[in-house]
């Protein structure tokens, strides 16, 4: 069975679940983050993904909590244009991918963070690095002198990982950088793409085990879809045509007239009957109950 068809397979059984419009969840996640660091910044120590703390003080709700911390904290009208840019387009993903496979590459590029911080912090105590505890926070001092900040692991890169997504799903997509360039986003998610790896080339290996584990989901989708991810506006709007249009045609009604198509929906006062002369279940409307060419048997129709 190929990978499209395990992927049809668990939707069809898992699908149900998928959670709808989970970009406004993590909107208000992000919202909540900030107004806590506007009350009180110390208390996010407590909510990062620190597997030391998680490990050795039993703090488990980190393994959550540090999806509510914000990519961005530095000025309210960034955080508020952030908030929009991200839920418009994890909506648009959403509507063209469907509900699952969005929720799938959300929520496996949560995974592959969790997980790229576990291995790192296994790295550190095999290696025999040197923790220092720091308010809320532990670092730990590799043998090198590399200092490993758990911190890193942010939503930062699941922000990225979802523009890189937005970036390849809709190359020709305009925005407007600065607020004042029109851009396509192709040329944007390549730029991205590049300071990524130019930070992972120069970062040494916890930088790449960061990124790598927060991308993660993005390589994956991207050399598994990148014959078929690419849609223009104007394929998006068809798709969402059809689609309309399949909902309104599969749409099962009560009554049905076999000459006008006309349904107690159209027009609530019209009234129908089945014709007794008519070969077959044949319903009318009260305007073509006696005026329809009755339907012969196929032995009666020369």
């Amino acid at each position: 069975m190929t990978g499209n068809g395990f992927s049809n397979k668990f939707e069809r059984k898992f699908g149900r679940y998928a959670i709808p419009n989970l970009s406004l969840y993590l909107v208000i996640c992000y919202a909540v983050g900030y107004l806590i660091y506007r009350i009180n910044p110390a208390f996010l120590g407590y909510l990062t993904l620190d597997p030391f703390e998680i490990f050795t003080h039993g703090q488990i709700w980190r393994l959550i909590t540090w999806v509510i911390i914000p990519p961005d904290t530095s000025n309210i009208f960034f955080v508020l244009i952030t908030l929009v840019f991200y839920y418009s387009i994890g909506t648009q993903l959403e509507r063209v991918w469907g509900t699952y496979r969005y929720n799938v590459y959300l929520f496996s590029g949560m995974l592959f963070t969790i997980l790229g911080s576990i291995l790192l912090f296994l790295f550190c105590l095999i290696s025999g690095a040197t923790a220092i505890p720091m308010g809320t926070d532990t670092v730990y001092i590799l043998n090198s002198g590399t200092a490993v900040y758990f911190g890193a692991f942010s939503t930062y890169y699941i922000n990225m990982s979802i523009f890189l997504a937005y970036a390849a799903t809709f190359p020709d997509m305009q925005v407007l950088l600065m607020f004042i360039i029109p851009i396509r986003v192709k040329w944007l998610g390549i730029i991205y793409a590049a300071l990524l790896i130019y930070s992972a080339l120069s970062g040494g290996i916890v930088t790449w085990v960061v990124i790598g584990s927060s991308l993660l989901n993005f390589i994956v989708f991207f050399f598994t879809s990148r014959n078929r991810i690419h849609m223009s506006p104007k394929q998006m709007r068809r798709r969402h045509e059809f689609r309309r249009q399949t909902r309104s045609s599969n749409h099962v009604t009560k009554h049905r007239c076999a000459v006008c198509g006309r349904t107690e929906e159209d027009d609530p006062t019209l009234e129908f009957r089945f014709c007794s002369k008519c070969y077959g279940n044949y319903e009318y409307c009260q305007y073509h109950l006696y005026t329809h060419v009755h339907v012969k048997p196929p032995h009666e129709v020369k």
